[in-house]
């Protein structure tokens, strides 16, 4: 537990609360906690389900048949990956579980892990606490933000049991391509390493949702996270998913059901409903997360940062301006002087420290408000 310190965020909504209880308000632009409802459906169903007196008892480790089918279908229909509901499908209480279980099922004192940099703090943390030994591999925006696997081949990687991979990426917001999984896959195959996908962001502001399982021969040597939380604005219902072939799941189920019981049984019933929400429920999403994303382009100018248009997912990742110390020291600045938290890119490791991402869970007259505020108040601390 020593080598693993308490998550950025839980320490900064606590400054974030004491400034607002001094009477600052503050505008909370850092955390990817989607805003909107899920579709009227997901409700009306949660709500029906809640209802039944037999509806509240303990449920399956691997969640209802009707939740392990609805997954299915939803990976053929948007991803072209066959899935077995039967074993192939393992329900989370979201995927951070799934990240910690899969840590816990697969590495131990003396094993390697790659985890990339940037990347999400919890591959990290979750290796770690498993006494495993974290391996960085690094990223850098003029290779798209992709892993050098030539040059990672050339390291001594022979214990090296897992690597974590993230791609639509958070918090860059790049996406990877058919090409590139394929060399991932050779990769693992040649290195005997098991391969895991976070896939949360793929539906956000990315107009072709895709599953590294597509990529064929890659259910050999990988397992792919997913969940509710982004993409069906379910954050709060805790709703994820282990995909992949059984042999691999199996390990972490064995790990799960010593840990946790199944998920509340209304829930896994919404959860059904959520995944059969037509296309068109998507595309009105994204045509909001689309207006919020030009005015945080707009925030992004009035700081001096350089961004990517094309990127994809729930936040917008920009490089601050040579004259700022870090991304860090202007995410300081902007809260202490014009009460907007964003988030430094510091925090998902030693590539992100020149920047910062902000989250485009706000409405757009929150972002608005921002800009005026920034324009208004900020001076940035030059080198």
């Amino acid at each position: 537990m020593n080598l693993v310190q308490e998550y950025y965020f839980s320490t900064k909504l606590k400054q974030i609360a004491d400034m607002r209880a001094s009477g600052i308000d503050v505008l909370n632009l850092g955390i990817g906690s989607p805003d909107l409802p899920p579709s009227a459906e997901t409700i009306d169903a949660l709500t029906d389900a809640a209802a039944h007196p037999k509806h509240h008892a303990y449920q399956s480790y691997v969640g209802i048949p009707a939740l392990r089918e609805a997954f299915a279908q939803f990976y053929q229909q948007y991803y072209h990956v066959s899935l077995n509901p039967v074993n192939e499908i393992l329900p989370l209480i979201g995927s951070k579980e799934g990240i910690m279980h899969i840590a816990m099922a697969y590495l131990e004192a003396g094993d390697e892990v790659l985890v990339p940099n940037p990347g999400y703090p919890t591959y990290r943390a979750a290796s770690l606490l498993t006494g495993a030994t974290v391996v960085e591999y690094e990223l850098l925006e003029e290779k798209g933000w992709l892993p050098d696997l030539k040059a990672l081949a050339k390291r001594d990687l022979s214990k090296v049991k897992l690597m974590w991979v993230n791609y639509p990426h958070m918090p860059t917001g790049a996406k990877a391509t058919t090409a590139f999984f394929e060399e991932l896959r050779d990769f693992a195959v040649a290195h005997q390493i098991l391969l895991v996908n976070d896939n949360p962001y793929s539906f956000i502001l990315n107009p072709e949702p895709q599953s590294m399982l597509a990529v064929e021969g890659m259910k050999e040597v990988a397992i792919e996270l997913n969940s509710l939380s982004k993409s069906h604005n379910m954050a709060g219902w805790r709703m994820g998913v282990l995909v992949g072939k059984a042999d691999y799941i199996n390990p972490v189920l064995r790990f799960k059901s010593n840990m946790d019981s199944g998920m509340f049984l209304p829930l896994q019933m919404a959860a059904v409903k959520a995944l059969q929400n037509p296309t068109a429920w998507f595309e009105a999403l994204n045509q909001v997360y689309k207006v919020r994303q030009q005015k945080v382009f707009e925030i992004m100018e009035v700081l001096g940062c350089q961004y990517d248009p094309q990127q994809t997912g729930m936040f917008v990742w920009a490089k601050v301006p040579e004259t700022v110390a870090s991304g860090f020291a202007l995410a300081d600045e902007v809260l202490e002087q014009s009460a907007v938290f964003i988030t430094p890119g510091g925090i998902f490791g030693s590539a992100g420290e020149r920047y910062v991402r902000i989250s485009l869970c706000a409405e757009v007259a929150v972002f608005e408000t921002a800009i005026q505020r920034i324009k208004q108040s900020y001076i940035p601390v030059v080198l």
